[in-house]
């Protein structure tokens, strides 16, 4: 017997060890299939763009913005109009063709990946229908002036209305902003729920959970919105209404997962990891909505990491904007969250006592000499 032993502790091992290796394969691979799937060709969608134009000529110039599906169309009365729309986020941008030239307009803050398609598409077009007009008139054996030639031929116009600032160059920082509030989101409920247990359910207790979450979530806020200023962005916005949201985002996070783990105990910590794997790619900070398959826009736009940069976003670049649906959906996760991690506190479970919580670690800081599972 005493020889079967180690031969059996081998066993174990490398069958534990083979385990392992296979959930890390299969997390892999499908993490892998998830984020190719949704961003390795990112393609648009029925982008929201404005219209500026004469009666007789929109038809034709709707039928070429929307030809392919990239664009949505919606019709303006004057520039101002369009501008207001862009400055609201009504729409990413438009064009104007009721001048001698088409304007095109676009809001480099609202996606930088939206502006550039509209920038493409309208040098295109513009392109072509000048190389039209050119042709025309030589087949016509017509003359023009040269100012009229260089005309035809210089770029056409283009106004970013609300541009990305100069230490934001790129666009990236509200994804970085919401990965690391998704991180630090997972971390700080799971290490609650360890310390929570250790003392014996009541009303108390609940509160103090949930009074804990708030706590964590304006420290949180608090430390993103100061380490923003180290780098310059955000500094014109107002830190009051981004740390209300930022303290939004974060309770949504901490307050959901947290309310997951007390219905599921530690596996719910995975709907915190869930948020960081997979919420991040899709929450439309590095991808706009509208570049993403269908199931990761919809997705996206009710997670917390969704909801949490749209407004985010809004707040910093486009405060005409109505950030109210972002706010109820953060609102949803942290209410109903603190919620569930109240009601959980309150009730005994089955056998009239908290749950379980390996405290071998505590024990020993503590001095103790039990080395079991304590039940509190």
């Amino acid at each position: 017997m005493a020889e079967q032993q180690p031969a059996e502790s081998v066993l174990q091992f490398r069958r534990f060890a083979l385990a392992v290796c296979l959930i890390g394969m299969l997390v892999q691979l499908g993490l892998t299939a998830y984020y190719l799937g949704m961003g390795h060709k990112a393609q648009p969608h029925h982008v929201p763009v404005g219209l500026v134009s004469p009666a007789a000529e929109r038809g034709q110039v709707a039928g070429l913005l929307t030809e392919r599906g990239y664009f949505k169309v919606t019709d303006y009365a004057t520039a101002d109009d369009l501008e207001i729309a862009i400055k609201r986020r009504d729409v990413y941008g438009g064009v104007d063709i009721t001048g001698t030239r088409p304007h095109l307009y676009v809001a480099s803050a609202a996606g930088p990946a939206a502006a550039s398609l509209l920038r493409t598409t309208f040098t295109s077009v513009v392109q072509q229908q000048t190389a039209a007009e050119l042709q025309r008139l030589a087949d016509q054996g017509d003359r023009i002036a040269v100012s009229r030639a260089q005309q035809l031929n210089s770029p056409p116009p283009i106004t970013d209305v609300v541009p990305l600032p100069d230490d934001d160059v790129n666009g990236v920082s509200l994804g970085f902003l919401t990965q690391a509030l998704a991180l630090g989101g997972t971390i700080a409920s799971m290490g609650l729920g360890r310390l929570i247990p250790r003392t014996r359910r009541s009303w108390r207790r609940g509160i103090a959970h949930v009074s804990i979450l708030a706590v964590y979530a304006l420290g949180s806020a608090a430390a993103v919105l100061w380490s923003m200023g180290w780098f310059g962005v955000g500094v014109t916005a107002d830190r009051s209404e981004m740390l209300g949201i930022f303290s939004l985002i974060s309770l949504a996070i901490t307050a959901s997962t947290a309310g997951a783990v007390a219905i599921f105990g530690p596996v719910g910590a995975l709907l915190g990891a869930l948020y960081f794997t997979v919420g991040t790619v899709i929450s439309g900070a590095s991808i706009l909505p509208e570049f993403l398959p269908a199931f990761g826009r919809h997705l996206g736009a009710n997670l917390p990491t969704g909801a949490g940069v749209q407004a985010v976003r809004d707040n910093l670049y486009f405060p005409a904007a109505d950030i109210q649906g972002h706010l109820i959906v953060l609102a949803l996760y942290a209410g109903i969250g603190a919620l569930v991690v109240l009601v959980t506190n309150m009730l005994p479970n089955r056998r009239n006592q908290t749950s379980e919580v390996d405290l071998d670690l505590a024990h020993r800081l503590e001095g103790s000499e039990r080395r079991e599972p304590v039940k509190l």
